[in-house]
């Protein structure tokens, strides 16, 4: 008997070369996508696939099977909207920032600072507008949010090399940080912390064309309508 053998699957930390040694949650995720056997599957967003192995790793053993249902709703989830890498990022570090040591919150505070600038770049809004999540968590640690804030001032860092780097590092160190933190509930916290990324996501992905145009439903007359 196997992991497949469950209606549930029971995930295990890190990689897995074929699912009799196991899956994580993404290796999981290309089995019942229909992929090649691996944790780095098309089927999903990279940066979400990346937020999903942290996850699945620094989650408890007791805590993982939880993660299990979740794993159908990040196949997929593939958009392309530049949005996606800085608002996933934002959610992630959102989560973490209040309960992660001091120094993980130098790093996550300056990724989110300049996360958000690309956000208002690319929305046309001022610079230093930011989401009200993000500011508020930022405003729970000034310490760490003033140093962010003149360290961002001096730096200039491009588009490209935060979706690269910048981002996955810092949705790594929030997750790290939450599972190393002194707080009663961290696998709860990664949970949220994976779900709200999936969560956001999923509303960058393009809406479907409508089956049934409103040019040609107005067409048909109204007796013969079918409710969609």
């Amino acid at each position: 008997m196997n992991n497949f053998d469950f209606a549930v699957p029971v995930l295990s930390r890190g990689k897995h070369r074929n699912p009799r040694k196991g899956a994580c949650f993404m290796e999981f995720a290309s089995y019942l996508a229909g992929e090649p056997w691996s944790d780095h599957p098309s089927c999903t967003h990279p940066l979400l696939a990346g937020v999903a192995r942290d996850v699945n790793d620094c989650t408890t053993d007791a805590g993982r099977s939880r993660l299990a249902p979740l794993i159908p709703s990040v196949i997929g989830l593939t958009p392309d909207d530049p949005h996606v890498v800085p608002r996933v990022t934002a959610v992630c570090i959102q989560e973490a920032l209040p309960v992660v040591s001091q120094e993980r919150q130098y790093i996550l505070a300056v990724a989110l600072i300049v996360g958000e600038r690309q956000l208002a770049a690319l929305d046309g809004r001022p610079l230093d507008s930011m989401d009200p999540a993000s500011q508020e968590v930022l405003d729970s640690v000034p310490s760490a949010t003033k140093w962010a804030r003149a360290f961002t001032a001096k730096a200039h860092r491009g588009t490209s090399d935060y979706a690269r780097r910048t981002a996955p590092r810092a949705v790594s160190c929030a997750v790290e940080g939450i599972s190393q933190a002194c707080v009663p509930d961290p696998d709860q916290r990664l949970y949220r912390l994976l779900n709200n990324a999936i969560e956001e996501c999923r509303t960058w992905v393009p809406a479907k064309p409508s089956r049934f145009p409103q040019a040609a439903r107005q067409a048909v007359p109204e007796e013969n309508r079918v409710a969609q």
